[in-house]
């Protein structure tokens, strides 16, 4: 069996050979050496210039054109994950955040806010504090939740598409790992207190995370898909109630 690279030799020689067969016919029918070293010249003399045109202005725009498919492709992913867990998941986080109240405050301007705006919020909400206070009644519901979609983070990790969107792998690491932990201490009852604090820090971490992409995402409904953007603000995890109804 024929390697890649050998392949390429043979490829790259097959191609010099007919170069050369091609300029003896021509010889061999015009008789004109002449005018075979003027247009080898000439051609040779455009050849940086179509290096420059191909390889850095054409391969760019075509990967520039790919990188953006791929995108539109990993925000869909994204968008299943916000949907079926993500979501919920900040929601109850948010309940049980020791800065509910300054998160509420924080994202209440959100249907306002322009492609510049959220720019600017995905940088301030880094500086904004995730700390999670929660007892062991009130791991059981979460529990419940992340066993349910546990199957749907697996296929998510195993997509290798995501490998392309490294914070959004990160949140679901995070999130599995959050799962595991949970599992494995069955219905969470009579935990003692330094196991809570444990998985209060899994929590958190995985809330940290996950509020930074779920603003990247509303970024990007907000551009692309206006009418998910709606219905995603008015599904914001960070209000009191949850109210889709649109009153104004």
């Amino acid at each position: 069996m024929i390697s890649n690279r050998n392949w390429l030799i043979l490829f790259a020689l097959s191609l010099c050979c007919s170069s050369f067969l091609l300029f003896l016919l021509h010889y061999m029918i015009f008789h004109d050496i002449h005018h075979i070293l003027i247009y080898t010249i000439h051609d040779l003399a455009f050849l940086p210039l179509e290096v420059l045109l191909v390889t850095l202005i054409l391969h760019q725009m075509l990967e520039y054109r790919a990188m953006k498919n791929k995108l539109n492709k990993l925000n869909m992913v994204i968008g299943v994950f916000f949907s079926e867990i993500g979501t919920p998941l900040l929601r109850y986080f948010s309940e049980h955040d020791r800065d509910h109240t300054e998160k509420i405050t924080f994202f209440s301007s959100m249907k306002t806010w322009d492609t510049p705006q959220y720019q600017k919020k995905q940088k301030e909400i880094m500086n904004l504090p995730c700390s999670i206070t929660i007892t062991c009644t009130e791991l059981i519901p979460l529990r419940n939740l992340l066993v349910m979609k546990e199957e749907l983070l697996v296929r998510m990790l195993q997509n290798p598409v995501l490998l392309e969107h490294e914070s959004f792998t990160d949140v679901l690491q995070a999130v599995f790992h959050l799962t595991e932990e949970l599992k494995h201490r069955g219905e969470c009852t009579n935990l003692p207190e330094s196991d809570v604090d444990h998985v209060s820090g899994d929590i958190t971490r995985a809330y940290s995370m996950m509020i930074p992409v779920w603003l990247s995402y509303l970024a990007h409904l907000k551009i692309h898909y206006p009418y998910l953007h709606s219905l995603a603000v008015r599904t914001n995890p960070f209000t009191e109630t949850e109210d889709v109804i649109i009153r104004e």
